[in-house]
């Protein structure tokens, strides 16, 4: 009887260690939980996240806070337990947040550069918004492509056929929409005085192109940057063009209160999905948030994954957030998800 007692008591003692070790392995998961918030009108680390110099700037009694998501880059099947049973948690499987092939650092410094040109953009649509245009600027002009001896250095691109040219991209959009060899349009200014080109398509690597270099200025009387580190990803766009619209008018965009949201932008303000809208919703409650701005994208998932007393306002734009805070501010029912 004593030597069956000893051999239970081994192998229960084998099979916890077992448990321990199979709950203790690594394996091919990684944990989404709610990140940090971060109010754009706000300071972080003791230095303005919007920083504007040259141009009286205005304050907010309430804030805009951007949502992040954390990742927990190493997971133990014990964490992916936990995590399947949280409410404000996900495990999702490690490829879908570092690709095969793609190192952990590799994917950060992506992450960082969609970051920083989330911020570009987000500029560039705010002081669109402002009343600042974009210019299409023609920086060089190939020797031998369709447009020498048509357009110069320095003329600024206006349209296509007609069609505006707000921004850089649109213009290459604009160029791609027709076969190569089909005779365009060019709208542009020089030295102020508006005219008009024939330039014919021609292809090179493949694509329909004009022969010219361009770069996209907006001049402005100041200087504007945002400074926020440890933070990766486009998705604090919306965010950040907001700040920086409450910044730069007399109008406190809150209204006094706390207002969270997401979503990426382009140059135009239009808004984007993002990764990640439950722990983001997560993130902006315990934040305090009293409406959370989600992008048109992302509202069939946000109203699986809704927090109790927190509206979710559908935005597709920099311009329908803009109206939805208005809205909210005359104590209306902005368009929800």
């Amino acid at each position: 009887m004593r030597r069956r007692g000893v051999t239970v008591l081994l192998g229960a003692l084998l099979t916890t260690l077992l448990s321990i070790g199979v709950l203790g392995a690594p394996i091919p998961y990684v944990v989404l939980g709610p990140g940090p918030t971060v109010n754009t009108l706000g300071k972080e680390n003791g230095k303005e996240v919007i920083q504007v110099t040259g141009r009286q700037t205005s304050t907010s009694a309430g804030q805009l806070r951007l949502t992040t998501v954390g990742v927990q880059p190493t997971v133990k099947l014990r964490s992916a337990i936990q995590g399947w049973f949280s409410d404000d948690e996900a495990v999702v499987p490690r490829e879908l947040v570092y690709p095969p092939g793609e190192s952990q650092e590799q994917v950060e410094e992506r992450n960082a550069e969609d970051f920083k040109v989330s911020q570009s953009s987000a500029e560039t649509a705010a002081l669109r918004e402002l009343g600042f245009p974009v210019q299409v600027v023609v920086k060089t002009v190939a020797a031998d492509g369709p447009a020498a001896g048509v357009l110069k250095p320095g003329d600024v691109l206006t349209s296509v056929d007609g069609q505006p040219v707000p921004v850089a991209a649109r213009l290459t959009e604009l160029i791609r929409a027709k076969p190569a060899g089909s005779a365009l349009a060019i709208g542009y200014t020089r030295g102020g005085v508006a005219a008009t080109a024939q330039v014919t398509s021609r292809e090179q690597d493949g694509r329909p192109r004009i022969g010219v270099e361009i770069e996209q200025q907006q001049p402005h009387p100041f200087t504007l940057a945002i400074d926020l580190e440890d933070i990766g990803g486009p998705s604090a766009g919306l965010m950040f063009a907001l700040g920086i619209v409450d910044k730069l008018t007399p109008e406190d965009l809150t209204g006094g209160k706390v207002i969270a949201g997401t979503g990426t932008i382009d140059d135009t303000g239009r808004v984007g999905p993002i990764g990640g809208i439950a722990q983001k919703l997560v993130g902006a409650k315990e934040a305090g948030a009293t409406a959370f701005l989600v992008p048109a994208g992302n509202c069939a998932e946000a109203v699986r994954n809704p927090q109790p007393g927190l509206p979710m306002l559908r935005v597709g734009s920099l311009d329908e957030a803009l109206v939805a805070l208005e809205t909210l501010r005359a104590g209306g029912q902005p368009t929800r998800c």
